[in-house]
């Protein structure tokens, strides 16, 4: 007797062929994504290991009473270890800004199942080597230096090949909310990259880098099977990109997301039963064409002030909080991923908000104005209590990943499918890589002022973090005063202005 087909897969039949091979991209670039964070995320709980507080180990089983850092990991036993921790973030975040920028025009030009995965092996190779210097006993810092070079340049394969896939599925309309609820893999995987890096920081820290690294190999295995890159290529419809002028009908009315798309003056019936023919591919967008695109040149500017914050938190949150709140190095790493809780609530709260109003910009600008005074609370009284600290540290992470996230996703798949674009889907990957590029920028200068700044007092470093906040919020000025003529002119229009 054969048993009745599984729930799970009639549910799966029941779904519309589109809908099903968008969940299968929607999936597949969450779980790649997660596994790029997860394997950065290491080397900020491992910090406090490779330099801890010997003292309350107990005395020195070496009998040598003027050695006070004897438990600590050369080289980084020395009394300038935060630049040595400073140059091990830079290492990386330098190279993965440089490569972005050069990462875009590859992914353009290659298919990117091959490149996604490609990234993904390689950086697990790197990942595992950077941990591995434990197990083989190395104390030396160019091995280390080198590691993080080298991972910085193949992760950079990543996220222009993401964005580029899940833009290529979905079109403007639910971007926002539908990408700010899958751009929480950043934030999942710092989570996870805590505590599976913490599980092991006390014992052998080295794997709190080899086990990560096979797991995003293992993911990019996965993903060179089962990607699929565009809708055309498993005979399902593109999406439409941006909306028609008001002389043109909705989109939405015009076509529904599961049947083929109209073209403007033609009916749905006729396009269907004209034979496909197929369409010259189109060229890749240049890197001066991507940056004439409006407002790619504003909101690249405003993320490498925002990443900056972002990426300080996350090199810095939990050497913070072993100092200033002194508890253990894993405690201190379970408490840091509520900052990414807080990014998902905040990368959904944006995208959301940015969907309902049209206004990408402003939503960015009302965070950032909201997050300095927050950073400058979290300083001072964050550490009050665990209560207080669990809020702040929420608050914080919504109010400072939000608009990275908003940028990074909606804004960036936006921008790569702009109507100035004529339809041409070829930019997505290159304006992803100058957006995400430049903020690398700033991803790498906050560790690096962190470090320099740290030693003069951490209320510095907060001075640093908001003063970013601030100029990421000026440099989209001219792009929410737009925004805010658009909704002014429809409302000037009903009142007979």
């Amino acid at each position: 007797m054969r048993a009745a087909l599984a729930p799970g897969v009639r549910l799966l039949r029941a779904l519309p062929r589109d809908s099903r091979y968008r969940g299968l991209t929607l999936v597949l670039t969450f779980l790649s994504y997660t596994s790029y964070h997860l394997s950065r995320k290491p080397i900020s709980i491992v910090k406090s290991q490779l330099h801890p507080n010997c003292s309350t180990l107990g005395p020195n089983p070496h009998n040598d009473s003027n050695n006070t850092n004897w438990c600590s990991w050369a080289p980084f036993d020395g009394d300038n270890y935060k630049e040595l921790f400073g140059a091990l973030d830079n290492a990386f975040l330098v190279a993965y800004a440089i490569g972005m920028f050069i990462s875009g025009i590859f992914g353009e030009r290659l298919p990117l199942r091959y490149y996604l995965s490609g990234g993904m092996v390689l950086s697990g190779l790197f990942t595992a080597l950077f941990g591995l210097g434990y197990f083989w006993d190395i104390h030396v810092l160019w091995y280390f230096i080198v590691v993080q070079v080298c991972n910085g340049l193949v992760q950079t394969t990543g996220w222009p090949a993401v964005v580029a896939c899940v833009g290529n599925w979905f079109g403007k309309g639910k971007r926002g909310l539908i990408m700010g609820i899958w751009n929480s893999h950043t934030s999942v995987g710092n989570i996870l990259g805590s505590l599976i890096a913490g599980a092991w920081v006390s014992s052998a820290w080295g794997l709190s880098f080899v086990v990560p690294g096979i797991i995003i190999i293992a993911v990019g295995i996965i993903c060179f099977f089962f990607l699929v890159e565009y809708p055309e290529d498993v005979d399902c419809s593109p999406p439409l990109h941006h909306v028609m002028t008001t002389s043109e009908k909705d989109p939405e009315a015009v076509t529904s997301n599961e049947g083929p798309l109209s073209l403007p003056g033609q009916s749905s019936v006729d396009h269907s039963n004209s034979p496909k023919e197929p369409a010259e591919e189109p060229e890749a967008i240049s890197f001066l064409g991507a940056l004439r695109i409006p407002g790619v040149v504003e909101f690249s500017l405003c993320l490498l002030f925002a990443k900056l914050v972002s990426y300080t938190f996350l090199y810095w949150l939990p050497l913070y909080i072993v100092n200033v709140a002194h508890f253990g190095a894993k405690e201190a790493g379970d408490l840091s991923t509520l900052f990414d809780v807080g990014g998902i609530l905040g990368g959904i709260f944006a995208g959301l908000i940015s969907d309902y109003t049209g206004g990408r910009a402003t939503t960015c600008c009302v965070m950032l104005v909201v997050a300095a005074p927050m950073l400058f609370l979290y300083n001072h009284v964050g550490q009050n209590g665990i209560g207080t600290s669990i809020a702040m540290l929420i608050i914080c992470g919504a109010l400072v990943n939000g608009p990275y996230a908003l940028i990074t996703t909606a804004v960036s798949a936006d921008l790569g499918t702009h109507e100035s674009l004529k339809g041409n889907a070829k930019a997505l990957s290159t304006v992803t890589a100058i957006i995400d590029g430049t903020g690398s920028v700033g991803a790498a200068l906050g560790p690096l002022l962190a470090g320099l700044i740290s030693p003069t007092g951490w209320n510095n470093v907060f001075y640093m973090l908001i003063a970013a906040d601030v100029l990421a919020c000026l440099l989209l000025a001219r792009v929410v005063v737009k925004e805010a003529r658009g909704w002014c002119g429809p409302m000037a229009r009903q009142r007979g202005y």
